[in-house]
């Protein structure tokens, strides 16, 4: 079977027809991969974990999520970044993640990984089918960062809501965080859990508990299928994998010089996520944020050479997700506030981003901000959660508004 046509210019090591992983492979490459996967695991892994809780998952189905999640994302970057000799960063959905953290205790788990299956089939059928162009065009772009600033407000207030229950914890913490923003931006999230450990540390109690050693045992979950659960969940997953991760997962490796194959790209990950969700993922996208770590020239000067760091990531992620359980077993032991506080700025970026995409177009502002006003009410309506409303709303605001009008005045 013969590799697909890439598009980017081919490395070194292949261009001479000596294809050669040991030539290539080079220190900022490795240590790109390891800040990669370090803010991973410091940040967003503590918006999963508050998601876990909010569903009420129990200690294994959590272990099982982030196994599954990981091995997703391991695979998606070791077999995609070498296949195609650049360098593929997947990881889980924060903003999805941030969306189960108000959605998921509203349905049983098993609906919920139904959901979880349905999301994924249809990123899968998305990407390979070329329909992902299609469906983007059709919704305001607008409207769709509406939403997902919507599903965010909630954990940028979290951060001064929970200041009350600990103000040093949450204050110090979240100053470390502008300070480490200010003069070293890509350790900033990592830099506020450090130091927010240390405060809770000497404050309200730090009480870690590493659990048990070895391999996580996956647990696999029937799915059942729900009209509330497929309508409130997997329809809004599935637009934010795309509009909000897989969207800007291109877009940073174009910005960096190279032309992905997003049929490619977005077919293995959703394809993953179908056999990884019944074990508890609700999906595996491409990254953006950590994407922009591991194609930059800090990972190495030549982009033909990067594809390593997309290795180097892949590898650290399965090997770390084969003994989540310790990372559940960690994690669970920090204080509310602190969870509170690293989850709002991990979020924090995306939550700006989102917003200033929501209003710059004058064209269906109006729409954009009741989807966002919506979306962040935290509404439910026939058991369907507030993001899939907001969509609605929106999107009905934006036709009685602007359809025919045109994008001018």
């Amino acid at each position: 079977m013969t590799k697909p046509q890439v598009k980017t210019e081919a490395p070194a090591a292949v261009r001479d027809g000596r294809p050669s992983l040991r030539r290539d492979v080079s220190g900022p490459a490795l240590l790109a991969g390891l800040v990669c996967v370090a803010v991973s695991f410091s940040g967003p892994l503590v918006v999963v974990l508050a998601a876990a809780q909010a569903g009420r998952l129990d200690q294994g189905q959590t272990a099982s999520w982030i196994w599954a999640v990981s091995i997703g994302s391991g695979l998606s970057c070791l077999l995609l970044s070498w296949w195609t000799r650049t360098p593929v960063i997947a990881a889980w959905s924060t903003p999805g993640a941030a969306l189960l953290v108000t959605s998921l205790g509203d349905y049983p788990y098993r609906e919920a990984v139904g959901a979880f299956l349905l999301s994924s089939v249809a990123v899968t059928l998305f990407g390979v089918t070329g329909l992902f162009g299609r469906m983007m065009r059709a919704i305001p772009v607008g409207i769709v960062n509406a939403m997902l600033a919507g599903i965010l407000f909630s954990f940028g207030a979290g951060i001064f809501t929970s200041v009350k229950n600990a103000p040093a914890l949450v204050l110090g913490s979240f100053a470390a965080f502008l300070l480490a923003r200010r003069f070293v931006p890509r350790y900033a999230v990592p830099v506020a859990l450090v130091a927010g450990a240390v405060l809770a540390a000497v404050t309200v109690g730090l009480p870690l508990h590493p659990g048990q050693g070895g391999p996580v045992r996956p647990e696999l979950t029937v799915p059942q299928f729900s009209w509330a659960a497929t309508v409130g969940l997997a329809l809004p997953l599935t637009i934010v994998a795309l509009a909000s991760q897989n969207a800007p997962g291109l877009g940073v490796m174009r910005a960096s010089g190279y032309d992905p194959d997003d049929r490619l790209l977005i077919g293995a990950t959703g394809g993953l996520s179908v056999l990884l969700a019944p074990f508890g993922s609700p999906g595996v996208n491409l990254a953006a944020i950590t994407a922009a770590i591991c194609t930059s020239p800090e990972s190495h000067p030549d982009p033909r050479r990067r594809y390593v760091a997309g290795m180097s990531t892949g590898v650290l992620y399965i090997l770390i997700g084969s003994f989540a359980g310790v990372l559940v077993a960690l994690f669970t032991g920090l204080p509310a506030a602190l969870i509170a506080v690293i989850a709002g700025v991990a979020l924090l970026a995306s939550f700006q981003g989102s917003l200033i995409g929501a209003v710059t177009e004058p064209f269906g502002r109006d729409g954009a901000v009741v989807t966002f006003l919506v979306t962040a009410s935290g509404m439910t309506l026939f058991g369907i959660g507030s993001a899939f409303w907001g969509l609605l709303f929106g999107v009905g605001t934006h036709l009685v508004l602007e359809a025919g009008r045109g994008e001018k005045p």
